[in-house]
């Protein structure tokens, strides 16, 4: 079906026309640059949306920016920087779609990019989210590192994708063009049934940022939703936009959130937990040998914050997590162990 034309009004926020019921949010902070560099291709290629910036306090002329040259955006400014998880749970909460697609304000998507994400999640009402294939878009022959072709869990909690493990990403000639269950689709572009979001309490506002996904993916599959990649769809992802994958915060982040993430999910997690102790030491000697001291530092914070963490918030979280699960550990949950 062709798409309808759509009602253009200038950027006040009124309601608008759109041939799906699907709002596309762009969550901003001091992004003027990405912002002009990758909100043309989404303007461009998503007729069948809304488009929606939601702008984390920004500092910089994001707002001005979006609303002089892109008219067509409704912008949704936020009071401060709340991080990624807790900016989309607050735009979130202000749409109305039945769908919503987190995007990052680094994607390039392409022509037509969100006519299989939809018809997919119209014709299987079981799947609460899905994801396009992410490629590089500095390479854009290469699986990009933050979501590749779908996501999954090794047994210790290390996250991995069809198309990279670890560091490393494949050049894409095809091996994932099927539909494939998963456990995580990435927050750089994931479609996600609002009503779902809301009522299975969407990101963990305390994880700040990364891992945030994998967070809720995984409770919607112990929850017996399905999520899937469907790589009719393709988005081109720039990758380290804000953060680069070496900066000591994203360390501390990424080591804090993924055991945070093992702990409210995971029924038996002590010998997953033990494991990872001694893994995530080996990780910050490693950093320290090779002349990384702050990500060293970052690492071992990381560790005691979860500890901090787990004892004052996240103890009724876990419990309630496993009273709601219908299924104890997916499928999803599985593979190989990587070890440092």
């Amino acid at each position: 079906m062709d798409p309808q034309p759509l009602e253009m009004v200038p950027n006040n926020n009124q309601k608008r026309k759109y041939p799906m019921n699907c709002s596309v949010i762009i969550l901003n902070w001091n992004g003027t640059k990405l912002l002009r560099r990758y909100l043309p291709s989404v303007v461009a290629n998503t007729p069948e949306a809304e488009i929606v910036l939601a702008d984390n306090g920004s500092s910089d002329n994001s707002i001005d920016v979006t609303r002089t040259e892109f008219p067509t955006v409704r912008i949704l400014p936020l009071k401060r920087n709340y991080g990624f998880a807790e900016g989309y749970n607050k735009a979130i909460a202000q749409v109305d779609s039945e769908y919503v697609v987190l995007l990052n304000s680094d994607v390039e998507v392409t022509e037509g990019w969100l006519t299989p994400l939809l018809a997919y999640m119209e014709a299987h009402p079981e799947v609460a989210a899905v994801q396009p294939k992410i490629r590089a878009w500095r390479d854009k022959e290469r699986f990009e590192h933050a979501g590749a072709a779908g996501g999954y869990l090794d047994k210790l909690g290390y996250p991995y994708c069809r198309g990279r493990v670890l560091s490393e990403t494949e050049t894409d000639h095809g091996q994932y063009d099927t539909v494939a269950d998963i456990l995580w689709a990435s927050g750089a572009c994931m479609l996600i049934r609002r009503e779902v979001y809301l009522k299975e309490g969407g990101l963990d506002a305390r994880f700040f940022a990364h891992m945030e996904e994998i967070d809720l993916c995984w409770r919607l599959n112990c929850r017996g939703y399905k999520i899937a990649c469907v790589p009719d769809s393709v988005v081109y992802h720039l990758g380290g936009g804000m953060l680069n994958y070496e900066n000591p915060k994203k360390t501390y982040l990424n080591f804090r959130n993924n055991l945070l993430m093992i702990y409210k999910n995971l029924p038996s997690y002590r010998l997953v937990g033990a494991a990872r102790l001694m893994l995530d030491y080996a990780a910050a000697l490693k950093y320290l040998l090779t002349g990384h001291p702050k990500n060293a530092w970052a690492v071992i914070s990381a560790r005691w914050d979860y500890h901090r963490l787990k004892r004052r918030y996240y103890r009724p979280k876990r419990k309630e997590n496993l009273a709601k699960a219908v299924i104890s550990c997916p499928d999803t949950v599985k593979g190989y162990i990587f070890f440092m």
